[in-house]
C-alpha cells in the first residue's frame, strides 16, 4: 500500500511516500480501507521531535481517520466488511481494567496511542483493534466522521465531561481556530456557555464568530486585561487551553475565582512555573482531558447526526501533500480542520 513514513524527526519533508506492505488484522482487528485523515498538531510534534517518549521510528503517524472495513479477525462481530467507520485515537486496551471498565480507555496501561506508538492513518489502509472503531450514520460524510475523536470528541470530554460547563458560565477558548477549537466553541454553546474565543488571526474573527462565539479576541500576547474587561474584572469560569505553555500565563490570568482550567492542548516542549497558592487561594480547579472513549466517540456522532455539532473541515488535500498540510499548520494558515485523502 501507499503510505507517507517518517524514518527520524526533521522539518515536513521527512513525511516520505513509501510502497509498505498492507498490514492484516489480527484475531480482534480490522483491517480499514482510509477515506480520510485528520492533520492533528499532534501529528506535528511527533514529526518535528518534540515528542519523543514511546515514539518508534520508522513511524506512520495519523490518528484521525475514518474508512470502509475492508477484511476483519476471526474474532470481530460488531462490524464487517463494507462498513463505513469511525475510529477512535487509541487501540490495543484490555477492556477488564477498572478504567477501561469506566469508559476511561485511553487511560488503560495497556492501550497504544494510535499514529504514535503504532502506526496510523497516513496510509490507504489502517488496523486497528474492533473495540476502536463505530459505524458512521448514512446521514454522515466519511470526511466528517474523521473528525469525532480527535478535533470533537477530545473538545466534547474537556467541555461536559470535565470542565462541566453549566448554562450561564463564561467561557475562554484558546487556540479557537484550529481543529480543536472550532469545535470546542460549538460544543460549549451546546450546554449553554457564553463562549470567549482567543485567535492570533484577525481573519478567523468573523468566522469564530459565524460558529458561535460570543466575543472575540484576536492576540498572540497577553490577552488577560482584555478578558477581565470583558467579564467586569471577574475572569471565565471555565478556560479550555488548546494551546498550553505558550499562551499559559495570559490563560490563567484570565480565570476567575472557583473556576475550572482544562488542559487540553500542549503546542510546544516549554516548561511553565506557577506558585501553587496561586491555586488554591483561586479555588481553582486544573483538569486535565486525554482523547475520547469509545462512549464519546458513539455520542458525538450522535450530536453531529443531529445537526447539532457542525463538523469544520476547510480543505482536503492527497496524501502525498501530507509535508505542505504540515507547513500549513505550523504557520497557522488553516482555519478548522485539514484532510489527507489518500
Amino acid at each position: 500500500m501507499y503510505a507517507m513514513v517518517i524514518d527520524q524527526p526533521g522539518e515536513a519533508e521527512v513525511l516520505q511516500p513509501r510502497e509498505v506492505e498492507t498490514p492484516q488484522p489480527g484475531r480482534h482487528d480490522v483491517l480499514v480501507k482510509t477515506a480520510a485523515c485528520g492533520v492533528c498538531y499532534h501529528d506535528l510534534l511527533l514529526r518535528n521531535g518534540t515528542m519523543k517518549r514511546g515514539v518508534p521510528f520508522p513511524l506512520i503517524v495519523g490518528h484521525e481517520p475514518s474508512g470502509v472495513v475492508e477484511a476483519v479477525g476471526s474474532e470481530v462481530g460488531s462490524v464487517a466488511p463494507g462498513d463505513r467507520v469511525a475510529a477512535t485515537q487509541w487501540t490495543g486496551n484490555c477492556g477488564l481494567c477498572r478504567l477501561c471498565r469506566s469508559s476511561r480507555e485511553p487511560l488503560c496501561l495497556q492501550r497504544k496511542w494510535y499514529g504514535h506508538e503504532v502506526n496510523g492513518a497516513y496510509a490507504e489502509y489502517f488496523v486497528i483493534q474492533e473495540e476502536s472503531v463505530v459505524k458512521v450514520p448514512p446521514e454522515v460524510s466519511l470526511e466528517e466522521a474523521s473528525m469525532f475523536s480527535c478535533a470533537i470528541g477530545t473538545a466534547w470530554h474537556a467541555v461536559r465531561d470535565r470542565g462541566r460547563v453549566q448554562p450561564g458560565e463564561t467561557v475562554l477558548v484558546t487556540g479557537a481556530g484550529g481543529g480543536l477549537g472550532v469545535h470546542t466553541i460549538q460544543i460549549a454553546k451546546l450546554c449553554g456557555g457564553r463562549v470567549i474565543a482567543v485567535t492570533g488571526g484577525p481573519e478567523k474573527a468573523k468566522r469564530l464568530e459565524e460558529l458561535g462565539a460570543d466575543e472575540v479576541i484576536v492576540s498572540r500576547e497577553d490577552f488577560s486585561d482584555e478578558v477581565k474587561r470583558r467579564t467586569n474584572g471577574l475572569g471565565v469560569d471555565v478556560v479550555i487551553d488548546n494551546v498550553g505553555g505558550p499562551l499559559f500565563e495570559p490563560t490563567w490570568r484570565s480565570i476567575g475565582r472557583g473556576g475550572r482550567f482544562v488542559l487540553v492542548g500542549e503546542l510546544s516542549s516549554n516548561l511553565i512555573q506557577i506558585n501553587t497558592a496561586r491555586i488554591f487561594l483561586k479555588g481553582v480547579d486544573i483538569i486535565s482531558t486525554t482523547s475520547t472513549s469509545r462512549t464519546g466517540l458513539e455520542q458525538v456522532m450522535e450530536q453531529v447526526r443531529l445537526g447539532n455539532i457542525r463538523p469544520i473541515v476547510t480543505e482536503s488535500f492527497p496524501l502525498k501533500e501530507a509535508a505542505r498540510v504540515h507547513r500549513m499548520l505550523e504557520e497557522r494558515k488553516s482555519f478548522g480542520r485539514v484532510l489527507l485523502t489518500p
